[in-house]
């Protein structure tokens, strides 16, 4: 609908035009905007020549008038974007919540955050930097007592060494990730990936314009990475491996003698550093201990330590992450900070120091949390293990489920259709049984769904009793 401005003297239009194109349908949309403007002849010279219109003036007057044509708006999008997939996890998540708000009691077991509150002393330190006055910026990298604050921590639970100037802090571990893939991969460049990975592994890398070299684990390894596939797939592309343990989604963690073997493989080839994603190390069940992958021999050097407060601390919200690693790489990381987000909040960083004054891997607050994880695990771990057809491998670490559930794949369902996949059985769960999961291709391995039991035991306890329900009325399950 035109939208007209007018006033008392000569008129103009200007018609625009754009055309909506969606993956699915080549529509069309057009719109136009018209509106009246003054054109005024100002002179010094008299009053009565302000009020003739110039022989020029009334030329381009009325060539505009001729030229009101619509002019259509390219809607291109960037090629690097329309290469990356968008989040199922966030997808799903969105969706059972807006069920949720909507008045359907679907149980949410999709997103990967504790359900716990933060911790009061770390909440407390947040709300007195507000009462405080402490919400300027900061410097770029963060503010040297959180910077500190890291390196004290790296030292003392990781045996890794670190300057403050070799820290950067960001907006969660997610931009601390992406930044450093950013700042070490160059077009061309090959990112080895585990699978199953976290979603954004992959994504990241073709932000980048590198390419993400996938190496498939098995369920019967615990799903971690074979180093004799990986020596087998390094070519002289390999900028970058990836690392997650413990592990999303798979909760998997790795032993240090698995590490050492990777490190000897990796130490054979200078081009190839290592991104060591450890944000779920405080999330770990005994015997299972956590190795830092840059206190290896060798390591420190061409090791980008990524790290952050969402998951231990309970602090998904709070939005605060960190790198660590040699100074050059992460300088980069900090350039790039400087010319997107700027620092992380003020208020975090002092939410972030109080956490790690809470004590050795996060002290109480954090032994009390994980308590509560395991005690979650091992229920779902023999519930789905008296199930027929599942497979599973039993967590060491971070608060996920990956099941294997394949065999319930190719049966038929009266008023759904086929399940055909990891992505038809979530949404028969979702439609059935009422409960929220993420397909397993999300993470590349499609014959498994990842349940987050970040949620009280008794929503637990509910869930399973929809999900047995659901698999119950599909019949038996397929042989493998």
């Amino acid at each position: 609908m035109p939208i007209s401005l007018h006033n008392s003297t000569s008129i103009s239009r200007v018609g625009f035009a754009s055309q909506f194109l969606g993956s699915n349908s080549a529509s069309k949309a057009s719109f136009s905007v018209s509106f009246h403007s003054s054109l005024q002849s100002l002179s010094f010279n008299s009053v009565e020549t302000s009020r003739r219109q110039s022989p020029r003036i009334k030329a381009m007057s009325k060539a505009e008038s001729s030229s009101s044509e619509q002019v259509k708006v390219v809607i291109s999008l960037s090629p690097r974007v329309n290469s990356v997939k968008p989040s199922k996890t966030v997808a799903i998540t969105d969706h059972a919540t807006a069920l949720a708000q909507a008045g359907v009691p679907v149980i949410r077991l999709a997103a990967g955050e504790p359900d716990f509150d933060t911790p009061a002393v770390i909440a407390e330190a947040g709300i007195n930097a507000i009462r405080e006055g402490y919400t300027r910026y900061t410097p770029n990298a963060g503010t040297m007592e959180l910077r500190t604050a890291i390196c004290h921590k790296l030292k003392e639970e990781n045996g890794i060494s670190y300057t403050p100037d070799q820290i950067v802090v960001s907006n969660g571990a997610k931009q601390s990730i992406l930044q450093a893939v950013l700042a070490v991969c160059s077009p061309g460049d090959e990112v080895i990936v585990p699978a199953p990975y976290w979603v954004s592994y992959p994504e990241m890398a073709r932000l980048a314009d590198a390419t993400p070299v996938i190496l498939p684990t098995l369920i019967s390894d615990n799903f971690l990475l074979d180093p004799e596939l990986l020596e087998s797939k390094i070519t002289e592309k390999s900028r970058l491996l990836i690392l997650c343990s413990p592990s999303n989604p798979t909760g998997s963690v790795y032993p240090k003698k698995l590490l050492e073997k990777i490190a000897e493989i990796v130490a054979k080839h200078p081009r190839l550093l290592v991104l060591s994603d450890e944000i779920y190390e405080h999330i770990i069940y005994a015997p299972a201990t956590h190795t830092s992958f840059a206190s290896l021999p060798g390591m420190w050097e061409r090791t980008l330590t990524v790290n952050g407060f969402s998951k231990a601390f309970a602090m998904t919200g709070w939005r605060l992450g960190y790198i660590a690693g040699p100074k050059h790489f992460v300088a980069a990381c900090n350039k790039i900070q400087s010319q997107s987000t700027s620092g992380a909040s003020s208020i975090a960083q002092r939410a972030g120091v109080a956490a790690l004054g809470l004590g050795y891997a996060g002290g109480e607050a954090i032994s009390t949390m994980v308590k509560a994880f395991r005690e979650r695990r091992d229920f779902l771990v023999k519930s789905f293990g008296e199930l027929e057809g599942v497979k599973i491998s039993e967590p060491q670490g971070a608060f996920y489920l990956f099941i294997d559930f394949s065999s319930y794949y190719g049966v038929e369902v009266e008023g759904f259709g086929k399940i055909e996949n990891s992505e038809s059985l979530c949404r028969y769960f979702l439609d059935n049984a009422q409960v929220a999961l993420v397909p397993g291709d999300a993470f590349g391995d499609d014959s498994c769904i990842r349940i987050s039991y970040a949620a009280s035991l008794t929503t637990l306890q509910a869930a399973f009793e929809r999900i047995k329900k659901a698999l119950i009325s599909l019949g038996p399950a397929v042989a493998v």
